[in-house]
């Protein structure tokens, strides 16, 4: 039996059931996280849960439990479930009020979250192709929010086009992945996009940094326009659920091919280390 979390009661699947005044359904107001589980321990717990309340504070969200009462409700899910290597999804949404789009602040925050058995896709570790395309998403993808529209709405176009990912662009400047961040590899130096308003930090991007670091592997970030993709020496993705993937294609936009080089392997095999 699965079972999901509803704020602080652990319930089977079949019982659980959202209020269809939940803000969260009503206007996707709410914040979300997703968290690696490998062999029954939550990979970067702390990090994400950081994250979490950076988003909450961000969006004016009360969250519903202390991060070390957070903790222990998704340990416990995790444990009931007899996840060993897997994700646990879990969302904050300001709750439950009469469809409005002035929010009340006396609202009571919702807790949601379930767990998915993962395996990782082998294939991956070859190179993926990936989708060039203009980033129509709001101004603040800092915030890890349950809005995710642009990202849906590009993932799929990549799909329509044999691609397993979207990068996309704001005017020529590439920002990140529609599920992910971008690396690229020039001359043995690792570029991406800076941690501003246009981009999620996301927490593999975040270690993957510390670790091209601890290597003696420059790091600079800072915007860079879509051709650089023909010139690159190496490009990856980075996220919990692709963990370090190449790129070995890229198509739309701009069409290029890109081979997996020493950079990347170093990275992945440092990354899989820590695991």
């Amino acid at each position: 039996m699965e079972y999901v979390l509803i704020n602080q009661s652990i319930l089977p699947k079949e019982e659980a059931y959202i209020n269809i005044n939940d803000r969260g359904y009503h206007f996707g107001d709410g914040i979300y996280e997703v968290i690696r589980i490998y062999e029954q321990k939550p990979f970067a717990l702390d990090l994400h849960l950081s994250r979490l309340a950076s988003s909450a504070e961000k969006l004016d969200l009360p969250l519903p439990y202390s991060i070390e009462e957070l903790k222990v409700l998704l340990l416990s899910l995790v444990e009931k479930n007899t996840i060993t290597n897997g994700t646990i999804y879990f969302q904050v949404t300001r709750g439950i009020a009469p469809r409005n789009h002035l929010y009340s602040r006396e609202t009571e925050s919702t807790l949601t979250a379930f767990t998915q058995v993962f395996a990782s896709d082998k294939q991956l570790e070859d190179g993926i192709h990936v989708w060039l395309t203009p980033d129509i998403r709001w101004l603040r993808c800092d915030i890890k929010t349950i809005n995710l529209l642009g990202n849906v709405l590009a993932k799929r176009e990549a799909a329509d086009n044999q691609c397993h990912e979207a990068i996309m662009h704001r005017d020529r400047i590439l920002t990140e992945g529609s599920s992910s961040n971008l690396f690229l590899v020039k001359d043995h130096v690792l570029y991406t996009h800076p941690a501003t308003n246009l981009i999620l930090n996301g927490i593999t991007r975040q270690i993957v940094i510390q670790l091209a670091l601890n290597e003696g592997i420059d790091v600079i970030e800072e915007p860079f326009p879509f051709d650089v993709l023909e010139h690159a020496d190496e490009a990856f993705i980075t996220s919990t659920s692709m963990e370090i993937t190449p790129i070995n294609q890229v198509k739309g936009e701009l069409t290029t091919t890109i081979p997996l080089g020493p950079v990347t392997k170093r990275l992945r095999d440092l990354f899989k280390n820590q695991l």
